[in-house]
């Protein structure tokens, strides 16, 4: 919400101002913000960019600083930014006032994000690119996005990484990141329980088929569709899909004792949020550090389980209720 509210104040700024010259420089500005905010680069890795070359369509390539001829890493970036760049880029008077490109002193940035953020009323240490850099990546991982995508977003090493991440090519991860892009921009749809992976055992039987997909956080997730649907989403060992599970078909048993139960995905958690409602509550469990699933049961059958946040818990949900989409 104080991103928002940043962002709305930095339009909020540029159109107090009649003079045309300001409000050309206040743009540079504000798309130097938006790139910060919604690539999580650096301050200095965007202003160090070409805007006409950097910046193509969906993609932002950010330069190593080092050797600036070489693209260090690519962003996918939504439809609605990639479409306000270009048609910032396509104004006249715009372009010229690029004259050095995006290339403007810091602390004069500095200064700029600062104020904007006293303009909210938020400390302004909130306004800070490291701030909103920072900002940018928990948004990333409270929205499920993979941890090793986040930490490629952002430019980061990833030396924890398990096998399970090797085994997901950069391009693969560069998918991952595109995909989260577009569903954020979108919205297309209410399910909160997303999994990103790629195939990696298909169990064929007469009627129905077993998927079983390995996610970046290197969790399985097991799934039972009809032969039709497999063979009309083209389903293949190492295909990229996204598997949904919806909150009401997730199940909670308390405690870490060994589990007897008929579930083909179960995994161990801790419950992080409640949020209890008259005729129903939900349950927010966190099962690994960039992901946590969503449950909901009657607020009477909650009352019965007696949860509490901090408590530990097993997760689980039928094959039968995983439902997959192919999105490469």
């Amino acid at each position: 919400m104080q991103l928002a509210q940043l962002e709305a104040s930095f339009r909020q700024w540029i159109d107090e101002t009649p003079r045309r010259d300001v409000r050309l420089a206040r743009r540079r500005i504000l798309i130097v913000f938006l790139l910060i905010r919604y690539t999580g680069a650096k301050l200095n890795e965007v202003l160090a960019m070409d805007p006409f070359a950097d910046i193509d369509g969906q993609a932002v390539c950010i330069r190593d600083l080092d050797a600036p001829d070489r693209c260090q890493r690519t962003i996918a970036i939504g439809e609605h930014l990639s479409e306000e760049i270009r048609q910032a880029l396509a104004d006249p008077d715009f372009r010229d006032s690029l004259g050095n490109l995006f290339s403007v002193d810091p602390a004069f940035v500095r200064r700029k994000f600062y104020q904007r953020a006293e303009a909210c009323g938020f400390a302004k240490r909130l306004g800070g690119p490291e701030m909103i850099r920072r900002a940018r990546a928990v948004e990333l991982v409270r929205g499920n996005m993979p941890l090793p995508a986040v930490q490629k977003l952002l430019g980061q090493s990833t030396p924890s990484l398990t096998v399970a991440h090797v085994s997901f090519s950069d391009e693969e991860l560069q998918r991952a990141t595109q995909l989260f892009m577009d569903r954020e921009a979108t919205r297309k749809t209410s399910a909160r329980n997303t999994f990103f992976g790629k195939i990696v055992e298909i169990q064929n039987g007469d009627i129905q088929a077993r998927i079983t997909l390995l996610t970046l956080g290197g969790h399985r997730i097991s799934s039972i569709i009809t032969n039709e649907s497999l063979e009309r989403l083209g389903l293949r060992p190492g295909r990229l899909v996204t598997a949904e599970v919806k909150a009401p078909w997730i199940t909670l048993h308390q405690g870490t004792a060994p589990l007897a139960c008929s579930a083909d995905n179960r995994f161990q958690g801790e419950i992080v949020r409640i949020n209890a409602g008259k005729v129903s509550t939900e349950f927010v469990a966190r099962i690994d550090d960039s992901t946590e699933l969503c449950a909901l049961a009657s607020t009477s059958g909650a009352a019965a389980l007696a949860l509490q946040a901090g408590e530990a818990v097993w997760v689980t949900f039928n094959c039968f209720a995983v439902v997959l989409h192919a999105d490469d």
